[in-house]
């Protein structure tokens, strides 16, 4: 059992030590093919078990490999599997704000069409109510995100990085 807990622990610990490659990675995820490719393989064997976070970014994977995929279906495929483990992850750690951020960014960049969009004020609050309590790292990635966001307002992207 010692054994196993052990194991356990060492996977959760290698894994947040992945999180600010997972992050460079999110971001370029979206501007090519092959770098979507490159970050869904990276997240082919995270499964609902792992921490949350990292269940998110599969989704966001997912989703993002319905952006580059041709087929209707496929897109519809990789788009709907990609949401769903976003939403457990929100469900699992609803105070995450990594995790809201990671569908903060989904939802925003997803077309109308698709009606992924239900959360984006919900999210945003919930961002700029608990940014400053993150550790540094964290708060540069969140930060990256909101000054090229047209979600946040220049009022609150200055509001929030000026005090």
């Amino acid at each position: 059992m010692k054994i196993i807990l052990s194991l356990c622990l060492l996977i959760s610990f290698l894994s947040n030590q992945d999180l600010p490659d997972l992050r460079k990675q999110f971001v370029k995820a979206a501007t090519s093919k092959t770098a979507a490719d490159d970050f869904h393989t990276k997240m082919t064997d995270i499964s609902k078990e792992n921490s949350k976070t990292l269940v998110a970014y599969k989704g966001a994977s997912k989703a993002i490999m319905g952006k580059f995929v041709t087929k209707q279906a496929e897109k519809k495929k990789y788009f709907t599997e990609g949401v769903q483990l976003i939403e457990f992850a929100i469900n699992s750690e609803p105070k995450n704000i990594e995790i809201r951020v990671i569908r903060l960014c989904i939802q925003e960049n997803t077309p109308k069409i698709v009606k992924y969009k239900a959360n984006i004020n919900e999210d945003k609050d919930f961002i700029l109510q608990n940014y400053r309590a993150q550790n540094s790292a964290l708060k540069e990635y969140i930060k990256s995100y909101i000054v090229q966001s047209k979600v946040f307002s220049e009022t609150e992207k200055a509001k929030l990085f000026n005090n």
